[in-house]
């Protein structure tokens, strides 16, 4: 242990250390522990980058509480704070001063307060919101009986707190904190974070250079600790410029910075990945690119690391999986039950899957194949657990057309009589846990939506489109496709029956128009040129088009984009060429939209920034380019359906 902290211990290590004491066993053990290790906890010469050190310890730990959070431990001018100041005077001096080298944090204070090596002032300050915080972290952990440090949110809560600590108001005692926060702030600055100095750098691709030149001192030095190996920073030195030609070709150089400087740090072996992205330009290409396009696979990739060794050396990077192979790789996990291991397989594959997008290893078309082949394939395996095999499962939407993007729901149907099965499958797959959901499931497309029965037999089906459906529930019927179970092909007949009888009517497409700008209204934004899905030229225009067109001429195809190339013969080769491009467009923004988060989207950012970086990871060079083809896309759309709608 002695050699491990003489070569390797780091500045947080030193820290903790100064709090260390015997708390049973052998004294003479301890003492002797003690006395080993007093010249790494206080060092005769400590070096110069220490306040440096410090102070990205205390950056990295800010970083981890959301913005709007009070915690008073963690949070600017908190706790830890306090107590960063009193260490750092510990580190500096206690070599020379033995009654420095105190475990307590009120009584190094009063030791400091001797030595002067502080300000009285400042002193008194830092005691006093020291108590002041640790009174409130207190009540805290006594009200909910948990180890907490942060200021609840809710307001009966705080007015509670703030009458507990002696306060009048939450108001009060919120203005008290603030200023305890500022007070302890300002001396942290003076002494730690002021001491910062990063060398003078030119990172013109950066909308925050200092900022960007501070994350680059944290990779190379590491963000807890100085004690980096000189071969550590060697490797580092010949990766920097590959990393910064990859970060020039970022939408968003300055947060992709940071999500790596947050992956080396849950990496942990510097050295090792440094070396690895040196010597591997591909790797580090992959790493910058997934981080720029979608904070979630960010998110998952510094919650599991491994996951960036995992998916590229197995052999399926380059190519996609299909539905029977995801079947037969979660077929062990359906044997044992674990739908556990089944969401960590879905969260693994959907990253996967995001890296061959970024790499452009899969165009759109097979991009949706590839997503919705891994959602049938989790829900055919939760299906199996619950026992649903007398349910015959209806996939509709886009999941229907097997063209789901990211964060879509499934659309489904159940047909039979085992509502306990349905119920028991759609909590399995819809159950939150730390690797997400196997799916999020929207079931209202049944007869008579949120309102009907869950179930519904063949009979009753048959019965609701033929006497009672509402004309848009027939239409949505053209994109019905059966996943599984016992009646597949009576209800893909049913299904047929209705939507082609409903195509003979006169009236088909002013039914539909006026469906359209029903959903314009209910759905916009109140900005149209926003609104690439619901609005004038949007994807459901042309969805509704298509749909429209199917049904009149009954051509039998869940897919828009095969429906499109089907429909080439009724409104002429052009047309449908135009018609599959300018909607493959608008569905290429509305996936990279939802990859950044995985959650959907429907409108453009309003923000000309965000759109720019939208515009680059789409691939266009700048704003305007994009802009251009944007608006002639949704014109292209609007302008053939004008040709069948009338306007």
């Amino acid at each position: 242990m002695e050699n491990y902290y003489a070569g390797f211990g780091e500045t947080w290590e030193r820290l903790a250390l100064i709090k260390a004491r015997h708390v049973c066993g052998s004294k003479e053990l301890a003492y002797e522990f003690s006395r080993q290790h007093q010249p790494f906890i206080f060092p005769k010469n400590p070096t110069p980058e220490l306040l440096d050190e410090i102070a990205a310890i205390k950056r990295r730990i800010e970083r981890e509480v959301p913005a709007d959070e009070l915690d008073v431990k963690l949070g600017a001018g908190g706790i830890r704070e306090i107590e960063f100041v009193v260490q750092t005077l510990q580190f500096i001096h206690g070599a020379k001063h033995a009654f420095l080298q105190e475990q307590g944090t009120l009584k190094a204070l009063r030791a400091i307060a001797q030595l002067e090596l502080l300000p009285s002032s400042e002193v008194r300050a830092l005691d006093e919101s020291y108590r002041f915080l640790r009174r409130i972290e207190h009540r805290l952990q006594i009200e909910a009986e948990r180890q907490t440090h942060s200021i609840p949110e809710d307001p009966e809560k705080r007015e509670r707190l703030a009458r507990s600590l002696g306060f009048h108001s939450a108001a009060a005692l919120l203005a008290e904190l603030q200023t305890s926060n500022e007070r302890v702030r300002e001396i942290f600055h003076h002494l730690i974070a002021s001491g910062t100095a990063a060398p003078a750098v030119n990172l013109d691709i950066f909308a925050d250079p200092p900022r960007a030149t501070r994350a680059l001192s944290e990779l190379a030095q590491g963000s807890v600790s100085f004690h980096v190996a000189p071969r550590t920073r060697q490797i580092f030195r010949k990766l920097r410029p590959l990393l910064l030609e990859q970060l020039a070709q970022c939408a968003d150089p300055d947060a992709t910075l940071v999500a790596i400087v947050r992956f080396v740090e849950a990496f942990g072996l510097r050295s090792l990945l440094f070396e690895l992205l040196a010597t591997n330009p591909k790797l580090l290409e992959l790493l910058v690119r997934t981080f720029d396009a979608s904070f979630f696979a960010t998110n998952v990739l510094i919650r599991h690391p491994h996951l960036l060794e995992e998916i590229t050396r197995s052999a399926t990077l380059n190519h996609s999986l299909s539905l029977s192979e995801h079947t037969g790789s979660l077929h062990p996990l359906v044997e044992r039950g674990d739908l556990d291991s089944i969401r960590v397989y879905r969260q693994t594959q959907l990253l996967r899957t995001i890296m061959r997008d970024v790499l452009g290893l899969c165009p759109l078309p097979d991009l949706w194949q590839e997503i919705t082949d891994l959602a049938e394939a989790c829900l055919l395996a939760a299906a199996a657990i619950v026992g649903a095999n007398n349910l015959t499962i209806i996939a509709m939407g886009k999941f229907g057309g097997r063209e789901l993007t990211y964060a879509s729901d499934l659309d489904l149907m159940f047909v039979g009589d085992d509502f306990r099965a349905a119920q028991n499958l759609i909590t399995v797959l819809s159950i939150p846990s730390a690797e997400g959901v196997i799916a999020s499931v929207d079931a209202r497309l049944r007869p008579e939506g949120e309102k009907g029965p869950l179930v519904g037999s063949l009979e009753a089906f048959q019965a609701y489109y033929r006497d009672r459906a509402q004309f848009w529930e027939i239409q949505a019927l053209t994109r019905a496709r059966p996943v599984t179970g016992p009646n597949q092909e009576t209800f893909r007949a049913i299904a047929h029956a209705a939507w082609s009888i409903a195509g003979r009517n006169p009236d088909l497409f002013d039914k539909i128009d006026a469906m359209l700008r029903r959903v314009r209204a209910e759905r916009g934004s109140g900005n149209d040129m926003l609104d690439f899905k619901t609005g004038i030229g949007g994807i459901v225009e042309a969805e509704f088009l298509v749909q429209a067109l199917q049904m009149r001429h009954d051509v039998r195809e869940t897919s828009v984009r095969l429906a499109i190339s089907k429909l080439a013969n009724i409104i002429s080769s052009e047309d449908s060429a135009l018609l599959g491009c300018s909607y493959e467009f608008l569905r290429h923004l509305e996936t990279v939209l939802r990859r950044w988060r995985n959650t959907s989207a429907s409108s453009l950012p309003p923000d000309p920034i965000e759109q720019r970086k939208l515009a680059i990871r789409m691939g266009f060079k700048g704003r305007e380019d994009w802009q251009q083809a944007y608006e002639s896309a949704r014109a292209d759309i609007h302008a053939i359906c004008g040709k069948h709608f009338g306007g």
